[in-house]
């Protein structure tokens, strides 16, 4: 509950991607023999120059369809979006870069939402840049040794951030800083191993020469010049050996400092030369969806009122009037019920959402005339019960249809039984025996899951079943129909469908497994229609069915039978360092295939290869990331267990996101997890983050969670609650509207046309949660206004 409340000084950002890569035409040059119709291609996706995830290799193709979808959450600053395309061949030894997409942070809101065919760029060395450099420039008048006065300009480097990782580690960088005018002055400084370094260096220049000084100048500027002298910084990774790389340049005016003596703000770094390009040669295109969100999270204490508003509507009779049932109604319109997510992980978060989905599924109840329709529609109701099984059934679908969908994407038997779709050479009744036997197995796999299936789920079909009698009393079947058409029409048929969309898989499947997918997931939506299987006398699929429905909906706990079997839940390479055997340094950090499964996580040389360390999931007692500066990487994590902690760093900071969560997830319920621990590395004989020189001194820091098998855990209210802003925010208008509705159906004592429109159950009340609410919106907008102003925007874009 409000215990685990986190609380913020300052606000936050906390941006979501939603991306669609769907497909892309005429790759490679328009002329020459380079077209690509002998290479395969894949895509990939990169926050600045993170590659964070690649779709699958598609076959020869100059227009292959991709149809991927990636979400994520953003877990960094970044400054550009970028799409590569590559080709691969066997007589390449690097993948072929065949064009790429770049879309700047701040232009993303123009893309949003909507599909567009970019024009692929050509990919330049010199222009892959990311991170911002810190400066600050002033201009001095100094006095000479014979009393002449000359300037003299001063420019600090103060520091860099988000420099890229070079071959997956942290860059060795240094600045070089130029005047540019008549002449230049170059000079160079250096920093080890860090993507955001700390020069703290200050450079000098005298730009205009005394009238008494006879000798050569570097600069012969006439004072009235030098505003058309510019600062040249770039930024370079120190490449030993190999050659050096650039990381990027910006450049300023000196004419900046006109109206002030000092200018001091953050620079995006640019490509060389700005980017500026010759027309490229026509390279293809690439059709795109992508869709944005950034949350500005303010301190907690700004959300009270609102949060506590939400909170309060599973009490609010009737439920229409609550402030989370009018969000739902005003939203409809613009975004249809997509506004209720995080109204439910609120609720969810503080034990109150089983009332409310309770309500609102007894209002919809109310207006269903037919026993055969119940549940059946898209309404807010459906939605948020669809939301929360989304949210806890996410192991559950894992448990249960997993394995079985592992089995049918590497077996990859043809089952169409469509004979206008059979293709030359297919035997209808061998594929009508493997769809069979698929179907079986996925059916098996679901009725003799009730023991997996979340406690509130249990609780949510026991609430529906009990509605649903009272509501069709003369009806026997229809407290099975209210179960069967959520848990199977809107859960385990859409998971087989789609099981990209609930990590059930990392990729879309191919045409042909899709097409198996689709003809299992009509039978398993059969089995959510009642009064079909009644209709077809499926007698021993209705007596299991009904089974398995009484055990996920009555009040006993069907207790697990046998031992659980085990099954994959995140398997990828990794870096992972040794175990204390060796001195700090590059070589303890070895690639290897990190493997999480329900019972242990292992590590192997390769993938397939024998274990070479297995940890027992009930051995974990926390898994945090690790600070950068422990061993100069990006993107680590540990896993903390009663021996030395295990150091692996993940390929990118989404997939570092990840592999906590799993196995955060996976190990919540152990016993004598850790409260606190240490965010760095015990080296030379101490903790780098609290300089404790104990090894088993208690860690320093609280775990990000620390509340026994609770799933609310993952969910931050306060931007959940800000996102409920946001939504009454952009619909102020259409609040205003149901006010008005309120105030004319009080007035006129009936139900007027523009009324129509809303869900008014009892005018008055919901014309009081109307007023509140605006009070509270108005007074958090306050909150937003006064804290625009303290976000730290770079210079120059």
């Amino acid at each position: 509950g409000a215990g685990s409340e986190r609380f913020r000084c300052v606000s936050t950002y906390t941006p979501v991607m939603l991306l669609s890569a769907g497909e892309a035409k005429n790759l490679g040059p328009s002329s020459g023999p380079n077209r690509l119709r002998d290479l395969c291609t894949f895509c990939t996706i990169s926050l600045d120059q993170e590659e964070v995830y690649r779709t699958k290799v598609y076959e020869k193709s100059v227009s292959p369809f991709y149809g991927e979808d990636f979400y994520f959450e953003i877990p960094r600053p970044f400054q550009c979006l970028s799409f590569y395309v590559y080709a691969k061949s066997m007589f390449q030894i690097r993948d072929l870069p065949v064009g790429k997409v770049a879309i700047r942070k701040e232009d993303l809101y123009k893309y949003c939402g909507k599909e567009n065919w970019f024009q692929l760029q050509p990919v330049d060395p010199h222009s892959e840049v990311q991170g911002k450099v810190h400066l600050e420039m002033k201009l001095n008048e100094l006095i000479t040794e014979n009393g002449s006065i000359c300037q003299q300009l001063v420019v600090q480097i103060i520091a860099c951030q988000g420099l890229p990782l070079i071959s997956g580690q942290n860059c060795d960088p240094y600045a070089t800083v130029t005047l540019v005018g008549p002449a230049r002055w170059v000079y160079k400084h250096f920093e080890k191993k860090t993507s955001d370094p700390q020069f703290e260096e200050t450079f000098h220049f005298e730009v205009t020469r005394s009238s008494s000084y006879k000798g050569r100048s570097h600069f012969h500027v006439e004072e009235e010049d030098i505003e058309k002298l510019e600062i040249k910084v770039e930024l370079w990774n120190n490449g030993n050996l190999a050659q050096d790389v650039f990381l990027g340049e910006t450049r300023v005016s000196v004419k900046i400092l006109r109206n002030d003596h000092i200018h001091r703000a953050w620079y995006l770094l640019q490509p060389k030369g700005n980017g500026t390009k010759s027309k490229p040669d026509d390279l293809g295109s690439l059709r795109l969806k992508v869709t944005y969100t950034e949350d500005n999270v303010l301190p907690s204490a700004c959300y009270t009122a609102l949060r506590n508003l939400m909170l309060k509507s599973p009490d609010v009779k009737p439920i229409s009037a609550s402030a989370a049932h009018v969000l739902g109604d005003i939203c409809r319109e613009s975004v249809g019920y997509e506004a209720l997510l995080p109204v439910v992980r609120l609720l969810l978060h503080h034990n109150r959402l089983l009332p409310f989905l309770t309500s609102v599924a007894a209002l919809e109840l109310e207006n269903t005339q037919e026993a055969n329709t119940i549940f059946r529609g898209n309404s807010l109701a459906t939605r948020c019960i669809d939301d929360m099984m989304k949210i806890v059934g996410r192991s559950y679908l894992t448990v249960t249809l997993k394995p079985v969908l592992n089995e049918i994407f590497e077996s990859n038997k043809t089952c169409e039984i469509d004979p206008v779709k059979l293709k030359e050479g297919d035997n209808v009744e061998v594929n009508k025996e493997n769809l069979q036997g698929y179907v079986q197995k996925v059916f098996t796999s679901i009725t003799q899951s009730s023991s997996s299936c979340p406690p509130l789920m249990c609780d949510v079909f026991r609430s529906l079943r009990q509605l649903a009698s009272k509501h069709f009393p003369a009806d026997p079947h229809v407290q099975y129909s209210a179960v069967s058409s959520f848990i199977f029409l809107r859960f385990f048929a859409v998971a087989v469908l789609s099981p990209h969309t609930f990590q059930l898989r990392s990729h879309h499947p191919d045409p042909e497994i899709s097409r198996t997918l689709t003809l299992i997931s009509k039978t398993i939506q059969s089995l959510g229609s009642w009064g079909s299987l009644s209709k077809n006398k499926l007698v021993r699929q209705l007596l299991v069915i009904r089974c398995f429905l009484d055990e996920i909906s009555s009040n006993v706990s069907k207790e697990s039978s046998g031992v659980e079997d085990s099954f994959v839940l995140k398997e990828g390479e990794v870096h992972k360092r040794a175990q204390g055997r060796k001195r700090i340094g590059k070589k303890n950090f070895k690639k290897r295939w990190l493997r999480v499964t329900n019972q242990e996580l292992s590590y192997h040389k390769q993938k397939g290869k024998e274990a070479l360390c297995v940890i027992p999931v009930k051995n974990i007692l926390s898994v945090e990331k690790l600070e950068e500066s422990a061993f100069n990487r990006k993107n680590m994590f540990q896993v903390i267990q009663s021996e030395k902690p295990l150091y692996v760093q993940a390929g990118n900071c989404v997939e570092t996101n990840s592999w906590i969560e799993v196995l955060s997830q996976v190990s919540r319920c152990n016993p004598g997890r850790l409260s606190t621990f240490h965010p760095s590395a015990y080296v030379g004989g101490s903790w780098l983050c609290c300089k404790e020189p104990n090894e088993s001194t208690p860690g320093c820091k609280p775990c990000t969670a620390t509340v026994l098998a609770n799933i609310q855990l993952d969910i931050d209210c306060d931007r959940e609650t800000e996102r409920i802003f946001s939504f009454f925010s952009s619909n102020r208008s259409r609040l205003q509207k149901m006010e008005d509705a309120c105030a004319g159906m009080s007035v006129y004592l009936g139900q007027q046309e523009e009324c129509s429109a809303f869900t008014i159950q009892d005018p008055k009340e919901t014309f009081r949660t109307i007023k509140e609410l605006g009070e509270v919106l108005d007074d958090l907008q306050a909150h937003h206004d006064s804290k625009g102003a303290l976000t730290d925007e770079p210079g120059t874009m």
